[in-house]
């Protein structure tokens, strides 16, 4: 077996290449096609585990779902998680490898690429479709040396590129245009149409402009998809916004600080989804609200967002609401600030470092080399009740809080802490509250006396079908099929 590609590329980051490819990989499964969902070099802090213990992108994790296989190393063997706005942790198939700065990665793009066309050539082999997603645009001119994420890799391995933009934008004419006379005459021959994305309004008031846009350029306007309201999908990396209907006054109030370097913030979904959530992320500058709950989210710079929340008033704040009788959770970093200290004698993010957590928990932290990357399924103690989740850190913690912990897994392990009064707790386990028992247990824990019952997952599948009925509603799939020969 030997897979055709397709890629699809964007004229600006977020311009929907992440949810086109979502959107084909359901399409082309529900027809039966072996499909698999590839991207190259992604740089993103939500990050999945693999079910063999690698770290991958979390768009390519939900594309996975879309196309109903397992995540797996392979389909994004290039991931960088930046700790600093000039510095990136290096994630070679599933394993991180390296921490580099722009210019040490931009050498390093070399080795980078023979790592890329390992795992394209394994998915060839595997599947009959491939289906690639770029990274940024391919017309950002200071990256087209060494490039590995979008037409670096598309001339490697010959495939056609499908160009989607953002009209939700403005400027949707100037993006593709601009993006394809920055092109070299082989790429540009290399993209076979545009789709238009996330459109509002009468479709007849676009289409002259769809017209100037085939003469002008000669290629084809393969599709133009709706803005789809109230659609929800896993961030590749920015915080998605979510439309959401007014809540009830009686619905439990959860806030979660938005750390510079936050990670996973996918965590917090099917909060942010539940019917008796009233839901707020708290950024720089911005006024703490009230709240029943609040939760301190994972970090990828973990004691530089400890001394952001200090100084930017959380630790006052999280006194007064602990004071008030408010709950109190740590997920993953955010669990480790709850001890008394965090080591970074190595300086794996960044330089040697300490700081004094909040010392709520009894326990203190040390960054290790070796990352943990574990899926892990259990119960919620005191309870019992199933949850399941993923490790992705660096830290290993130790002391007294963690002989009262706060999940135990099926394989007898424990994880996480309670602390007696029951007001605070923290785990290392992302994803907790995919599970809706788990979900449950905390919302009860938190506050909310009868809970209701709310399936993320399901809610999660129905919005990639969705997805999926756009596309096969709105894109010219014959004109697909014939670019795919």
């Amino acid at each position: 077996m030997t897979a055709k590609t397709l890629m699809v590329q964007g004229t600006t980051s977020d311009a929907g290449k992440s949810t086109l490819v979502a959107a084909l990989c359901r399409v082309f499964a529900r027809r039966g096609t072996k499909v698999v969902p590839f991207k190259p070099q992604n740089m993103a802090l939500n990050s999945a585990v693999t079910a063999d213990g690698g770290e991958i992108g979390r768009a390519q994790a939900l594309q996975a779902a879309a196309a109903w296989l397992e995540p797996m190393v392979d389909m994004n063997p290039v991931l960088l998680k930046p700790t600093t706005d000039i510095g990136a942790q290096v994630i070679i198939h599933g394993k991180a490898r390296h921490q580099m700065d722009a210019v040490g990665y931009h050498q390093y793009k070399t080795i980078a690429m023979n790592a890329v066309l390992e795992s394209y050539q394994r998915l060839k082999h595997q599947y009959e479709l491939i289906m690639v997603e770029g990274a940024g645009s391919p017309a950002e001119i200071n990256l087209r040396d060494r490039d590995i994420a979008n037409m670096g890799f598309a001339e490697a391995v010959d495939c056609p590129v499908i160009l989607v933009a953002d009209i939700d934008r403005g400027g949707v004419f100037a993006h593709l245009v601009g993006t394809l006379e920055l092109l070299s005459e082989s790429e540009q021959a290399r993209v076979k149409g545009f789709v238009i994305n996330r459109f509002r309004g009468d479709i007849a008031l676009l289409q002259n402009g769809l017209d100037w846009l085939e003469q002008r350029t000669g290629k084809p306007v393969l599709g133009v998809l709706p803005y789809l309201h109230g659609l929800h999908i896993d961030g590749e990396d920015g915080i998605n916004p979510v439309e959401m209907a007014d809540k009830a006054a009686d619905s439990l109030k959860v806030v979660v600080p938005v750390l510079p370097r936050i990670s996973n913030h996918t965590d917090f979904d099917p909060l942010r989804l539940h019917p008796q959530v009233d839901f707020h992320y708290v950024g720089s500058g911005q006024p703490i609200p009230p709240a029943d709950l609040i939760i301190l989210p994972g970090s990828k710079n973990t004691i530089a967002d400890l001394r952001w929340l200090k100084d930017n008033g959380w630790q006052q704040a999280l006194q007064k609401h602990l004071r008030y009788g408010g709950k109190l959770m740590g997920i993953c970093g955010g669990f480790q600030m709850l001890g008394h200290q965090l080591l970074d004698e190595l300086g794996i993010e960044g330089v040697p470092s300490q700081e004094q957590g909040f010392g709520w928990l009894d326990m203190e932290t040390r960054l290790q080399p070796e990352k943990h990357l574990k899926r892990r399924q259990g119960a919620l103690l005191p309870g019992n009740e199933a949850c399941t989740g993923y490790e992705i850190h660096a830290g290993v913690s130790t002391g007294e809080a963690l002989s009262m912990p706060l999940v135990r897994f099926d394989n007898g392990e424990v994880d996480g802490a309670r602390c007696t009064d029951g007001q605070v707790i923290g785990t290392y386990l992302h994803g907790i509250f995919d599970s809706h028992t788990a979900l449950e247990a905390v919302l009860r824990w938190a506050g909310v006396q009868q809970v209701e019952v709310f399936d993320y997952n399901a809610e999660r599948e129905h919005h990639i079908d969705r997805l999926a009925d756009s596309a096969e509603q709105h894109l010219d799939m014959e004109a697909i099929d014939a670019i795919l020969g």
